[in-house]
């Protein structure tokens, strides 16, 4: 399997899901946008994983890459594509998908778990 992960910050990499893809013998690579390095076609990769940052959502007007990054997540989505969001990921894709997204009161903390393929 193709794997694209995007990366918002310099501390914010795959980390977990790369070992994981390793181990399983998948393909990972990614694109910057904290380096203005250009997002991935469609066709590059079967999932598409939108990794963290300190930044939200609403900060779109301050980092001009949020508005296209939304369109490909929209656009994966749609190709039936497999996306993962992990923090601003997660903000973006509920984004993409029309929700309306907002700071929560807290912070809420979730346990690892382990990804399977398996279904």
């Amino acid at each position: 399997m193709r794997i694209h992960y995007l990366q918002h910050v310099p501390f914010e990499g795959p980390a977990a899901i790369a070992e994981w893809a390793q181990e399983h013998g998948h393909e990972l690579v990614g694109t910057r946008l904290d380096r203005n390095e250009p997002l991935p076609a469609l066709r590059d990769f079967d999932w598409l994983v939108v990794m963290g940052g300190p930044m939200g959502v609403g900060d779109r007007d301050r980092y001009p890459w949020m508005g296209p990054e939304l369109e490909l997540i929209r656009e994966a989505i749609a190709a039936g594509r497999r996306v993962l969001g992990v923090c601003l990921g997660a903000q973006l894709i509920a984004a993409a998908l029309g929700a309306r997204v907002y700071p929560a009161r807290r912070s809420v903390s979730v346990p690892s778990y382990r990804a399977s393929c398996g279904g």
